[in-house]
């Protein structure tokens, strides 16, 4: 089956993420691909709206962190890693046109990474939500974190990433990382976005343009410094240990180096 799929309902684009055997795991080629699905989705006037979900009972529990030890394994391959990922969300976040994610289920790290690119979170009370990076010794992207500061403010941004933690459905909701709960996200999504479709598309292309680029702003934010610290603990021997104690299904044992 393909790993990614694209059904259109009317003006309505699904982009399903369609591993449901391994929760919608993201490999580094369905980053590339959610990049170029999203732009030409872009060029498609057809399109007035697109629903983000994974198939089955998951959203997506992230990154195939099964691929690392190959992909990711020095700050090198890590940076090109980060770009495919920056490039994804870039693409979603660039879309003029709303995107709303759907999530159930498990919504980790990557997966969270793709929802909150999206412009509004819907789920259902099965929904966990997290950003596990400091279980793996990952810094996660100047991007990603703009796009959670802006949503939960830096108080729970703090939380969510020094913690690692997944969150309920309720207390993500109430954190700002979800926008509405539903008994069915899909039907909501559904409706929300055939109710969007109605209003004029140039505004809100116009309206979604101007609100990313002045929530993302990074200010005083020194970038090389940030990259710095994202490379640090990419070529670290603490992120050899997190891989390997999540292959091993263990506790990892991290000593800052």
């Amino acid at each position: 089956m393909e790993d990614i799929r694209i059904e259109r309902r009317g003006g309505i684009a699904h982009v399903i993420l369609n591993r449901p055997a391994v929760k919608n795991a993201v490999t580094l080629a369905m980053w590339r691909e959610l990049a170029a699905i999203f732009s030409r989705l872009a060029g498609d006037r057809e399109v007035r709206g697109v629903i983000l979900r994974g198939a089955g009972k998951d959203f997506s529990v992230g990154a195939d962190i099964s691929e690392f030890e190959t992909i990711r394994e020095d700050r090198h391959q890590a940076a090109a890693y980060e770009v495919a990922v920056d490039a994804c969300s870039g693409a979603i976040a660039a879309l003029g046109k709303p995107v709303v994610a759907a999530i159930s289920g498990y919504c980790l790290g990557g997966g969270c990474h793709l929802a909150l690119a999206c412009d509004f979170r819907f789920a259902d009370r099965t929904a966990t939500i997290g950003i596990p990076s400091a279980k793996l010794s990952i810094v996660y992207g100047v991007h990603s974190v703009q796009r959670l500061l802006a949503l939960t403010g830096v108080a729970n941004a703090k939380r969510v990433l020094y913690s690692a933690d997944r969150y309920p459905a309720e207390t993500a909701m109430a954190m700002g990382l979800l926008d509405e709960l539903h008994d069915d996200v899909n039907v909501a999504a559904v409706r929300f976005l055939e109710r969007l479709a109605a209003n004029a598309p140039l505004s809100i292309a116009g309206a979604k343009y101007m609100l990313n680029g002045l929530s993302m702003g990074s200010g005083a934010l020194d970038l090389a410094a940030a990259q710095r610290l994202i490379d640090a603990a990419s070529d670290s021997a603490d992120f050899k240990e997190g891989r390997q104690a999540f292959a091993e299904k263990r506790s990892p044992n991290f000593r800052g180096e």
